[in-house]
Formats: C-alpha cells, sequence, structure tokens
C-alpha cells in the first residue's frame, strides 16, 4: 500500500491509516529528516524480528534505533542522562542524530545489545512526529539501504514502492528522501563522542 502524505501538513486521516497499521504490528516505510527508514512499534517482537529479516540481519546482533517523540520518552527507555549529554541532546533535537545512550530495563529485549546501549532519534519531520505522538511509543528506525553501486540509499518513493511494496504494509511518499544518515553520537561515558560523520553537525 502506498500512502501520500502532505510532508508540511499531514493529513489525520491518513496518519490515523498508519497508525492502525503500526497497532496491528505492521511495518512501514517513511521518511525522516535523512534517509527514508523502515520500522514498526518497538513493542512488538514479531514485528521487529520482521524488519530484521527485510534488513537480511539476525534479530539477536541488529543494531536499531528508534525514534521518540521527545527527550522526556527518551528518559523512559535509558538510564540517567548527565547534563552534558541533556545539553548537546536538547540543543540539537529534533535533528538529524541518533545518539547512543545506556538502555535501561523499559527497553524491549528484543532491542538490547551486548552493551546494552540503544541509538535513539528525535526527527525534524511531521509525518513522523504526528506517528510517534499518535502510537504514543517509540517506532523502530532502520535506514533503507539500496544495493546500487552508485546511490547507497533511496532517495524516491516510487521506487521503494516498486521494491519493498509486498513486503511491507505501508510506504508512505513524503516526498524525496535525502542521501545522507544521521550523525551518530556515543553518550555512554562523561562526555559526548562522535561515532559516524552524517547530516548533523553539533551545535
Amino acid at each position: 500500500m502506498l500512502i501520500t502524505i502532505n510532508a508540511d501538513n499531514p493529513q489525520p486521516r491518513l496518519i490515523q491509516q498508519v497508525l492502525d497499521i503500526l497497532e496491528e504490528g505492521g511495518v512501514i516505510i517513511y521518511p525522516t529528516d535523512t534517509v527514508y527508514g523502515i520500522g514498526c512499534d518497538i513493542t512488538n517482537k514479531n514485528a521487529v524480528e520482521r524488519v530484521a529479516r527485510l534488513r537480511g540481519l539476525d534479530p539477536s546482533k541488529a543494531m536499531f534505533s528508534f525514534i521518540c517523540q521527545d527527550i522526556s520518552q527518551v528518559t523512559e527507555y535509558s538510564k540517567t542522562i548527565n547534563n552534558d549529554v541533556f545539553r548537546v541532546m536538547k540543543h540539537n533535537l529534533p535533528g538529524p542524530f541518533t545518539f547512543i545512550l545506556n538502555s535501561n530495563n523499559k527497553t524491549p529485549k528484543i532491542l538490547k545489545n551486548r552493551k546494552e546501549t540503544i541509538g535513539v532519534r528525535i526527527i525534524d519531520n511531521n509525518i513522523v512526529d504526528a506517528l510517534v505522538r499518535g502510537l504514543g511509543r517509540p517506532i523502530l528506525t532502520a535506514s533503507l539501504k539500496s544495493d546500487d553501486d552508485i546511490t547507497e540509499y533511496f532517495t524516491d518513493p516510487q521506487d521503494i514502492y516498486a521494491k519493498f511494496g509486498k513486503q511491507v504494509d505501508a510506504v508512505i511518499d513524503g516526498g524525496p528522501g535525502g542521501s545522507v544518515p544521521s550523525t551518530v553520537i556515543i553518550c555512554t561515558g562523561n562526555e559526548p563522542e562522535l561515532l559516524r560523520e552524517g547530516a548533523g553537525v553539533l551545535q
């Protein structure tokens, strides 16, 4: 199913249509403020495993991130965030960053890795914001990579639908996607540390 949603003013009826899919354990492809992503409700183990299979990953080893609606929701799934990290997150989010934090016991077991860390994002995208707020829970996010030798990520939702339309429950067309992934910042120590340089530049 291809659902075209206005990126500036997401139509509530269409947002609810996608929310119903997520509530039923569906897997969706959606735009972000960087590249297109594939995901689901993080509390649905079967859906998370399905995303892993679609990405060709072992669910027990996959390093998935998830999207929260705000920093308050981030703190529900992470251990105490120190003041320096909190200031950096508050100053740069929403935006094209993934922050690696120490996870707590509320984080679904399937999303915990051996280091017991999680990757969290707060995305500057009206469609995703409406979905996360409407669901009331974070949404899993994994970058939708292309097997093209030239283009690493899919940018055209029509191309995405042609390739993945029969493998997922919905593809959201929110306009052209980016081609540069998020900047990844490790925040498990005393000070934030750059792991991967991407679309975001820390302020």
